[in-house]
């Protein structure tokens, strides 16, 4: 997924849960996405962090600029691991985004973050209500709003937004511009000079990988996940000629190295591969202002 992430941390499910999702592919009974999150599967240690979120965003930005705030990630998935995972958060507000707005989710981010120790980080997203419902953002946004967000503040959008399935359109609209970004990606690995800045693009990279090295066979195997493990195993059965690449690449996302051997096989071997066979698999995702 290219703008709208799906959480940063790599943490996995249990086995119980996941012959469950094995079951059902992370389906509703009528064969549409199931919503993979909730406020009843935040575990003991996590719930004072969305508690405190709640009072922090609902006191800096208010009705009047808040049209909802959504958790997505592990924490609401139920498999945030202490000390390890982020908390992320969308926040769709009535009207565009503006400076004033970036700034407040900025100190929000700063508050939480230096106030629990059990997360590694805040990141919150901030778009407008409008886009939000675009048809252009049907199934980029809208997707990642009514399947991998849960609802923390506010009206939740999902009622107004149509069920998805695992088809070639929402492959398409997720990662179809995977080729976009592999020029930015090669300027940021030649201009790395340490070992922070090379783990930090590690992390983003392996990542959008493995989502869209998933999303690419998600069509195939009729179902979505969110878990990097499953993604790349997924991958590796309809992909076997690049399934050790794309292990390196889920192991690379749930522990970020610096090896820039490990970085260039990424962005110069497997991502433009991967670019070139979503596009002819899938198509290019739609144009964006």
């Amino acid at each position: 997924m290219s703008r709208w992430q799906y959480g940063r941390d790599g943490a996995t499910r249990t086995a119980a849960e996941d012959t469950a999702r094995a079951d059902h592919k992370g389906l509703n009974p009528d064969g549409t996405i199931a919503r993979e999150g909730s406020l009843g599967r935040v575990t003991a240690d996590f719930a004072p962090v969305v508690t405190a979120a709640r009072t922090e965003i609902a006191d800096r930005f208010g009705d009047n600029r808040l049209h909802g705030a959504y958790l997505y990630g592990s924490i609401p998935r139920g498999t945030a691991v202490p000390g390890v995972s982020d908390l992320d958060l969308l926040l769709v507000l009535h009207g565009e985004p503006g400076a004033r707005d970036r700034a407040d989710a900025d100190a929000a981010e700063a508050v939480l973050d230096e106030a629990f120790d059990v997360i590694d980080g805040v990141g919150i997203l901030l778009v407008g209500a409008g886009a939000a419902l675009s048809e252009l953002e049907r199934y980029d946004l809208g997707f990642f709003i009514s399947c991998l967000c849960t609802p923390l503040l506010g009206e939740d959008l999902a009622a107004r937004l149509p069920a998805q399935r695992p088809t070639s359109v929402l492959a398409r609209e997720t990662n179809g511009d995977l080729a976009l970004v592999l020029p930015r990606w090669r300027a940021r690995l030649r201009g790395a000079a340490t070992d922070t800045e090379r783990r930090a693009l590690c992390r983003r990279v392996a990542r959008r990988i493995v989502r869209t090295g998933f999303t690419l066979v998600m069509p195939r195997w009729g179902g979505w996940t969110s878990d990097l493990h499953e993604s790349a195993e997924l991958f590796a059965l309809h992909c076997p000629q690049r399934a050790d690449q794309m292990r390196l690449a889920a192991a690379a996302a749930r522990t970020p190295t610096p090896d820039p051997a490990v970085l260039r096989t990424l962005v110069e071997d497997l991502g433009p591969w991967l670019a070139a066979e979503y596009t002819a698999v899938h198509g290019e995702k739609a144009a964006r202002p």
